[in-house]
C-alpha cells in the first residue's frame, strides 16, 4: 500500500468527491490560487475552476454564512477556516444557523456542509492561531465533529462527512499535515462514530484524539520497555461518539488516561472521562487521569509553547504514577 501525507489524503478525498458529485465545491481563504495555506487543495482550482474552488475575502462570517445558504439550497459546500481560532468570528452562522436549520424546519431543510479547519499549537503562531477549540462545536446539538489522526482516517472520514446530510466539522491538526501513512488507492469510507484501536494492550487504556494519538503511541513504545502494555484508543469522531469501544477498553485494562490538546476545563477530556465512568466504573482500579493543554493562552516563544502541549513524556509519567 502506498504512503501519502495527511494533506495529500485530504486533497484526494475532496478531489474524488468533487469528481463524483457536481454539487460539491470548496470555498475559503487562499484555497484556490495559493493551493490552501497547508497545501491541502493543491491542483483543485486547475481541475475544477473558480466556480467550484472559490477564494474568499478575509470575512469568515460572510463565507461561512454563504456555505450554510448554499447547503440549504441543495449544494454540498466544503468550507475551510484557515485556523480554528476563527470559529469565534462565525459562531452565529455555525451555532445558530448551520446546526439548527434541519431541526427547526422539521427535516425539510438539510444542511450538508463540511467545515474544515486547522487546530493545535507547535508552530509558534501565537495565541490567536494555535488553539484547539473543537469542544466548542462538539457541545452543540446538530453538528457532527471528527478528528482524524492518520492519513487513512483523514481521507475515509472526510469522504463520509461530505456525503452526510448533516453539518460536519473536521478538525485537522496543523502539525500533522506532513505526517505520512498507508492509504489504499481504491475508494473506501470510514463511518462516523466508530473508534479505532490504534494499538492493543492490557494494562492501561490511553484514549487520545488527533495529534495526541501519535504522542500516545510514542508513550506506549516507551512503556513497553518497562513491561507495561498500553492500549491506544482513537475515538476518531467526538460526535457521534463510540461509547461502546471506550467502555470495553476501560473494562479490559482497569486504568485509563485521556489525552486531548484542548483545555482541560469544561473539556473533551472531561466528557470522555464521564463516558468511561458511566460505562466502566466498577472495573476501574484507579481514578482516570486527564491530560490537556496548559491553562493559559498559547505562548509565542517555543521555550514556553512546547511545555504547554501534552507530550509522550507526560503520558508516560501519568501511566507510571497510576500503576
Amino acid at each position: 500500500m502506498r504512503e501519502i501525507s495527511i494533506a495529500e489524503a485530504i486533497r484526494e478525498a475532496m478531489q474524488e468527491e468533487m469528481r463524483r458529485d457536481p454539487t460539491v465545491f470548496l470555498i475559503g481563504e487562499d484555497v484556490g490560487v495559493f493551493n490552501g495555506v497547508f497545501k491541502c487543495s493543491a491542483g483543485l482550482l486547475k481541475e475544477f475552476g473558480p466556480w467550484r474552488v472559490v477564494d474568499t475575502p478575509i470575512s469568515e462570517a460572510g463565507y461561512v454564512g454563504l456555505g450554510v445558504g448554499a447547503a440549504m439550497t441543495g449544494l454540498r459546500p466544503i468550507v475551510e477556516l484557515m485556523f480554528c481560532d476563527f470559529i469565534a468570528i462565525a459562531m452565529d452562522e455555525l451555532v445558530n444557523q448551520m446546526a439548527k436549520m434541519r431541526y427547526m424546519s422539521g427535516g425539510k431543510i438539510k444542511v450538508p456542509m463540511v467545515l474544515r479547519t486547522a487546530m493545535g499549537a507547535g508552530r509558534s503562531s501565537a495565541a490567536q492561531h494555535s488553539q484547539s477549540l473543537h469542544a466548542w462545536l462538539a457541545m452543540v446539538p446538530g453538528i457532527k465533529v471528527i478528528m482524524p489522526s492518520t492519513a487513512y482516517d483523514a481521507k475515509g472520514l472526510l469522504k463520509s462527512a461530505i456525503r452526510d446530510d448533516n453539518p460536519v466539522a473536521v478538525f485537522e491538526d496543523k502539525m500533522n499535515y506532513t505526517t505520512k501513512g498507508p492509504v489504499p488507492e481504491e475508494e473506501y469510507l470510514i463511518p462516523l462514530g466508530v473508534a479505532d484501536i490504534k494499538r492493543p494492550g492490557k494494562d492501561v487504556s490511553v484514549i487520545a484524539t488527533s495529534s495526541m494519538v501519535l504522542e500516545a503511541l510514542k508513550a506506549a513504545e516507551t512503556l513497553e520497555k518497562d513491561g507495561i502494555s498500553a492500549e491506544v484508543v482513537d475515538p476518531r469522531t467526538l460526535v457521534p461518539l463510540d461509547r461502546k469501544t471506550l467502555g470495553e477498553s476501560a473494562r479490559k485494562t482497569g486504568h485509563v488516561v485521556i489525552v486531548d490538546e484542548g483545555y482541560p476545563r469544561f473539556s473533551v477530556t472531561g466528557e470522555l472521562a464521564s463516558v468511561v465512568y458511566e460505562e466502566a466504573f466498577d472495573y476501574l482500579d484507579a481514578p482516570i487521569v486527564r491530560i490537556g493543554a496548559a491553562d493559559c493562552p498559547v505562548p509565542f516563544s517555543p521555550a514556553l509553547e512546547f511545555p504547554s502541549i501534552p507530550s509522550a513524556e507526560e503520558i508516560v509519567r501519568a501511566v507510571r504514577g497510576m500503576l
